[in-house]
């Protein structure tokens, strides 16, 4: 059963919009989608390669700003960011990649860190290709989410499998060499450098085809937008820590509760302390209500750290601890 699961799940997400229309969840389950692909990508790099990123929002723009300025310069169709948005991500993942790798631990992921606000302060400076702070605007092209939510399903399926193929090829068994040590994979052979490199333009290219689909969604991007260091690179590691690192199906599952959590307090637990407020008229209730629509990096950390408490290796990498303390007549069933 555990082998058709994924199967059964993908043919309840293709009905999903069709037997449920309603343009809110297919609006949630389209962000899901994105982070599914955004942290799938970080997971390549920092789950399975073992090099710490914070450089995901800086993929994540250039995929982003390629798509916009394809459209708002040149008149092109933003969709072609798709597919150039990944490249240009890559063509930013190159030279990074290839002066700070000769870096190890914190060095490298603050060396990442530095890439984000660069990359901000370039699309913000560069007001004559990027328009600034005033940012990018396009026209949707569908006036429907059902669209939309199709094409981020494929992107989220693609990434997933995308990952799958690489970890069961002979880059993947490089990567996790050099996770364990790089120091030995060196010794047997493994050129280091140049597997790291392959695994941060994977990383990039995933991240950039994610950003692009979000200029094309979303319509407008700015430079505090998808540049930014919490809601674009922090989600990034928070949805693979929560889904399992170093699991293929981490990614997902962690996008699907990220951008929950994200939801229940922007919505001031969906919409409990606005309806209570109203009904009692309390100004307490409504003052609750500004404050928790506005606290779900709070509730970020709260989750995080459970997670690293009791489900160390995340939902995915602990599912079976998972089970067995909610269910633990399964687990006597297992022993016997």
């Amino acid at each position: 059963m555990k082998k058709f699961m994924p199967l059964i799940l993908l043919i309840i997400l293709i009905i999903f919009p069709l037997v449920y229309q309603n343009a809110y969840y297919q609006h949630l389950m389209i962000l899901v989608f994105i982070w599914v692909a955004i942290g799938s990508g970080w997971n390549v790099i920092a789950g399975f390669t073992g090099q710490v990123s914070f450089g995901d929002a800086a993929f994540f723009g250039t995929g982003a700003y390629t798509a916009g300025l394809l459209a708002h310069h040149f008149g092109i169709s933003a969709w072609w960011g798709m597919a150039f948005g990944g490249i240009m991500a890559m063509a930013v993942a190159f030279p990074f990649g290839w002066i700070c790798f000769r870096l190890r631990g914190a060095y490298f992921a603050l060396a990442s860190l530095a890439l984000n606000e660069v990359c901000r302060h370039i699309a913000t400076i560069a007001e004559p290709l990027t328009q600034g702070m005033v940012g990018i605007l396009i026209m949707p092209t569908f006036v429907s989410k059902i669209p939309y939510y199709y094409i981020a399903l494929v992107l989220a399926v693609v990434s997933v499998i995308c990952v799958q193929f690489v970890m069961k090829s002979k880059w993947g068994y490089y990567f996790l060499s050099i996770r364990e040590d790089q120091d030995a994979a060196e010794s047997l052979g493994i050129d280091t450098h140049r597997y790291k490199m392959v695994s941060l333009n994977i990383a990039a290219f995933l991240t950039g085809m994610a950003g692009a689909l979000f200029m094309n969604y979303m319509g407008f991007i700015d430079p505090e937008v998808v540049f930014s260091l919490h809601d674009i690179s922090i989600m990034a590691i928070l949805v693979g820590i929560v889904g399992g690192v170093g699991t293929i199906y981490g990614p997902a599952v962690g996008a699907f509760v990220m951008v929950g959590v994200h939801e229940f307090f922007r919505t001031g637990f969906f919409g409990f302390f606005k309806g209570m407020a109203a009904l009692t008229g309390s100004d307490f209730l409504n003052i609750a209500a500004k404050y928790i629509s506005h606290a779900h990096v709070l509730g970020f950390g709260i989750l995080v750290v459970l997670v690293i408490l009791y489900l160390p290796n995340g939902i995915v990498g602990d599912w079976n601890k998972l089970v067995g303390r909610f269910f633990p007549f399964k687990k006597k069933e297992a022993a016997t």
